[in-house]
C-alpha cells in the first residue's frame, strides 16, 4: 500500500478503537440491537448531511438496491450484532483478540471468491504473525479466558469476524462508486432494514430513556466510529483489497494500548513492546517492501 493508505489504516485502527469503549458503555443501558440499530441511524444521518454538503449522489436502480441490502446484511447487521451481544459477557481486550481473526477468515474468502488476491507466502506469514502479536500482546490472562462457561459469546465474537472476511470480498464491488456515497448508502439500507427487527424485539419506545453518558457514547459510536470510520474503510477497500483493509483489526489494540500510555499514563509491559514488534513483523511481510528493500541492499 501507499504511505497515505498506511496513514488512512492507522487512523481507521484508532477510530475503530473507539468502538469497543462506546459500546461497552452503550450496553449497560440499551439492548444490543437497539444499540445497533442507533449505531448506523446516526451514522447514517451524519454522512447524509455531508453527502449533502458535497454533492455525493448515488444513482441507485433496482440491482443495486438488492446488493447495498446484502452489503449492510454481512458488514453491519450480523457482525454489530454478535459483537454487541458478546460483549454483555466478555472483557473488551478478549473481544479485540477475537477480532483479530478477521485477516485470517478474510485471505480464506478472498481464497475462494477472488481471482485478483490469492495466497501469497507473505501473506500467510504476514497475516500468523499479526494474530501471534495481538495473542503475545494481550497476555495469558486474557488467553486463559478462551472456552468455558463465555464460549457461546466467543463464537459469535467470531462469527462476526468470519462475516466481516466476507463484507470485505463482496465489498470490493462498489469501488468504483464514491466512498462517502457507499458508506452512508450502506448504513441506510442497515436502519432500514432493523428497524422493523426492533420495533418487535426491543420495542425501544417502552425503554428507560439513556443516560447523558450513554447518549454521549452512542454519538461517537455512530458518527466517529461508524460514519467516519466507513468512508476510510471504503477509500482503502477500493485502492488495495480485501485483505489489506482487513489488516485494521490487528492495528486496534495496538491503538487502544498506546492512546491509554499517552493520554492515560497507563505503563507499558515488556509484552505489550513484543507484540508490537511482531505485528510489525507481519505488517511488513504482507506489504514486501521491506524484503525487496533489503535484497536491494544485499545486492
Amino acid at each position: 500500500m501507499a504511505a497515505g493508505d498506511w496513514g488512512a489504516l492507522v487512523l481507521l485502527s484508532l477510530i475503530w478503537g473507539g468502538s469497543f469503549f462506546f459500546g461497552k458503555v452503550a450496553i449497560a443501558e440499551i439492548p444490543p440491537l437497539t444499540m445497533v440499530f442507533a449505531r448506523v441511524t446516526i451514522g447514517a444521518g451524519a454522512l447524509y448531511v455531508i453527502a449533502r454538503l458535497a454533492g455525493v449522489r448515488l444513482p441507485l436502480n433496482r440491482r443495486l438496491m438488492a446488493e447495498f441490502a446484502l452489503l449492510a446484511l454481512i458488514a453491519n447487521i450480523i457482525p454489530f450484532g454478535l459483537i454487541a451481544w458478546s460483549q454483555q459477557h466478555i472483557p473488551s481486550g478478549l473481544s479485540s483478540i477475537l477480532n483479530a481473526a478477521t485477516p485470517l477468515f478474510t485471505v480464506l474468502v478472498a481464497q475462494a471468491f477472488t481471482r485478483d488476491e490469492k495466497f501469497t507466502a507473505g501473506k500467510l506469514v504476514g497475516v500468523s504473525l499479526g494474530f501471534a502479536g495481538v495473542a503475545v500482546m494481550m497476555g495469558p490472562a486474557l488467553l486463559g479466558q478462551l472456552g468455558g462457561h463465555n464460549l457461546a459469546a466467543q463464537l459469535a465474537a467470531i462469527g462476526a469476524t468470519v462475516s466481516y472476511g466476507f463484507a470485505s470480498v463482496y465489498g470490493r464491488r462498489f469501488r468504483a462508486l464514491p466512498p462517502l456515497g457507499v458508506a452512508m448508502t450502506q448504513l441506510a439500507f442497515s436502519s432500514l432494514m432493523l428497524l422493523p427487527v426492533i420495533a418487535v424485539l426491543d420495542a425501544p419506545w417502552q425503554l428507560p430513556m439513556p443516560s447523558l453518558k450513554v447518549v454521549g457514547a452512542l454519538a461517537g459510536l455512530g458518527v466517529l466510529s461508524t460514519g467516519i470510520a466507513y468512508i476510510l474503510y471504503f477509500r482503502i477497500l477500493a485502492r488495495n483489497g480485501a485483505t489489506n483493509i482487513s489488516l485494521v483489526t490487528f492495528l486496534v489494540p495496538v491503538s487502544a494500548i498506546l492512546l491509554g500510555a499517552l493520554v492515560l499514563g497507563e505503563a507499558l509491559e515488556p509484552r505489550e513492546f513484543a507484540g508490537f514488534a511482531i505485528i510489525a513483523l507481519g505488517l511488513a511481510a504482507i506489504d514486501g517492501r521491506p524484503w525487496r528493500w533489503a535484497r536491494g541492499i544485499g545486492r
